[in-house]
């Protein structure tokens, strides 16, 4: 049974920064590509990151490019979402995500096989 479980939400001030963290269990972590999505309140989940098996290919949602950063150890089983520069409109609940087998690097929401619980970010102004 896979288990994603963050860490490293709370309250920051817009210009600030967050590191969240998502350890998995249950496969072999180095075989999935991973994600970070996120879902503020009345909006869609949209993705905001991910990162393939070796971490060699990485995606983001344009709103973040050149503030978050998503890394992955493979020898921790851990994947990361560094954000830099936060701004309110971050404000969130971020999940993790793995995708399934067959997904090299994730884009969508069609590809992700397991979701953690979820880490509030809130960004005060």
């Amino acid at each position: 049974q896979v288990q994603l479980v963050e860490s490293g939400g709370g309250l920051v001030q817009a210009g600030g920064s967050l590191r969240l963290s998502c350890a998995a269990s249950g496969r072999t972590f180095s075989g999935y590509s991973m994600g970070w999505f996120r879902q503020a309140p009345e909006k869609e989940r949209e993705i905001v990151a991910a990162i393939s098996r070796s971490g060699g290919s990485t995606y983001y949602v344009d709103s973040v490019k050149g503030r978050f950063t998503i890394s992955r150890d493979n020898s921790k089983n851990t994947v990361y979402l560094e954000m830099n520069s936060l701004k309110p409109e971050d404000t969130a609940v971020y999940y993790c995500t793995q995708a399934g087998g067959s997904t090299r690097l994730m884009t969508s929401k069609a590809s992700v096989d397991y979701w953690g619980q979820g880490t509030q970010v809130t960004v005060s102004s």
